[in-house]
């Protein structure tokens, strides 16, 4: 973990300790009960949607959870629009839902951040919400994230009821594609964005690590290509001046470098996830497959290895960048080799505005007597689409329901924890719009 980090989480730690717990008022008690009163409700809403199968590239099924949630939307008064992606991405797009437009919102301006689709596509066998018990149930994407987006819902739906939710700014962003983001983000992710530069605070609602945790920085991801080439020739003359070290060589030299002169920072991570070589070789670009042709009495003419890169900030991501080239441009005897770098996720550091905002929630956790909140370890989150408007606003992720399991066929979401995260989302919101 990095100092940074730790830093931050002491500062936090100080300001937990300085507060003290209590409802503020009636109007709290009222959302309060509003969410317990709707929690049934909210648990079936979430069995229905679950049991849409909404995998990322079956563009119907998300648009048909985008369609259930933008009618539950507008039943409370916000303003639910689908916005379509181009045909080339090949994604069914977005949904978002507005508070009526005033000109000047009480409170934060807030964006709340779900997403619609699933890993699990029509062809998985795993597909249907099965309650194990009366606490946890099986879903495909409950977890993540549909149960986040029901705790959205269901808290803006208290807010509501008690008139909460009259001249703010609330914008609700389900994107469609958060599982395997449409090409290119400058127009997958352009909505979101512009959402974000006309907010103040954003709040995601992934998987939650823990009731007491939550979720200020998250680690940028990028992919990285290193091919190296080499004289084919017979292996007899390996190592000689004229045939040189071979392109398997290089790139062994290549990898071993890198795990010596690049790691090393906190929270930067670095993992060449495939690599094939020969005389010649081919990769599929969608699917990772590789096949390759090769002789151990010839030289290697050919190699790649594709790899992930995991960052803090965008400086350490251009460090470990300029890094990785300095160790290309070092090359064994006839051999040459290039790398080239593809963005993904940017990075949202643990700024102080994200902590501030951490304490906020603590301070409604330990009101609700539901205990204190810490800052989960970037160094064991995923990205998010929290980080495409990390540059803009000030930023809490892991909000979303409790559950085990995530990406595989035994998904789980704690459902006895529904009704007080909603109850904490709901109290959070209530501050943030009504200080």
């Amino acid at each position: 973990m990095s100092k940074p980090f730790l830093v931050s989480l002491l500062l936090v730690s100080f300001i937990f300790h300085s507060l003290n717990a209590q409802i503020r008022n009636k109007i709290e008690e009222q959302l309060i009960a509003s969410v317990s009163a709707n929690n049934s409700e909210a648990i079936l809403f979430l069995e229905k949607v679950v049991n849409i199968n909404s995998g990322t590239l079956n563009l119907k099924g998300v648009k048909e959870v985008g369609s259930v949630f933008s009618s539950a939307f507008e039943s409370i008064g916000m303003e639910p629009r689908w916005i379509s992606m181009p045909d080339s991405l090949n994604r069914a797009g977005h949904l978002f839902a507005e508070t009526p437009a005033v000109k000047k919102p009480k409170g934060k301006k807030l964006l709340l951040i779900g997403h619609l689709d699933t890993v699990f596509e029509e062809n998985s066998p795993f597909q249907n919400f099965e309650r194990i018990n009366d606490s946890i149930a099986f879903a495909p994407g409950g977890n993540d994230m549909k149960g986040g987006n029901v705790i959205i819902l269901y808290a803006l739906k208290a807010l509501n009821e008690q008139g909460l939710l009259k001249n703010t700014q609330v914008i609700v962003a389900f994107t469609g594609d958060e599982e395997s983001s449409g090409k290119p983000l400058s127009i997958s992710r352009k909505d979101l964005i512009d959402a974000a530069k006309k907010s103040d605070i954003a709040l995601g609602f992934e998987t939650s690590t823990g009731f007491n945790y939550a979720t200020v920085a998250r680690r940028g991801a990028s992919g990285w290509k290193v091919t190296t080439t080499g004289k084919r020739a017979h292996s007899s003359g390996v190592f000689s001046e004229r045939t040189g070290a071979g392109a398997i060589f290089e790139m062994g030299r290549i990898l071993n470098d890198f795990y010596q002169q690049v790691k090393g920072p906190d929270l930067l991570t670095f993992n060449p996830g495939m690599m094939v070589g020969g005389t010649f070789t081919s990769i599929d670009p969608l699917t990772g497959n590789a096949t390759a042709f090769g002789k151990s009495n010839v030289v290697a003419q050919t190699a790649t290895v594709q790899g992930g890169l995991r960052f803090i900030t965008e400086a350490q991501k251009d460090s470990a960048r300029n890094k990785m080239r300095e160790v290309i441009s070092r090359n064994l005897p006839q051999t040459t080799a290039e790398i080239s770098f593809t963005d993904s996720y940017p990075a949202m550091p643990p700024t102080p505005q994200n902590i501030a905002l951490l304490a906020q929630l603590n301070q409604v956790s330990l009101d609700l007597n539901q205990g204190a909140v810490l800052a989960y370890d970037p160094g064991k989150r995923g990205a998010a689409d929290t980080s495409f408007v990390a540059n803009y606003v000030a930023c809490l992720d892991g909000l979303g329901t409790m559950g085990t399991g995530a990406h595989t066929p035994q998904e789980t979401v704690n459902l006895k924890t529904i009704e007080a995260l909603t109850q904490r989302t709901a109290v959070l919101i209530y501050r943030l719009l009504h200080p």
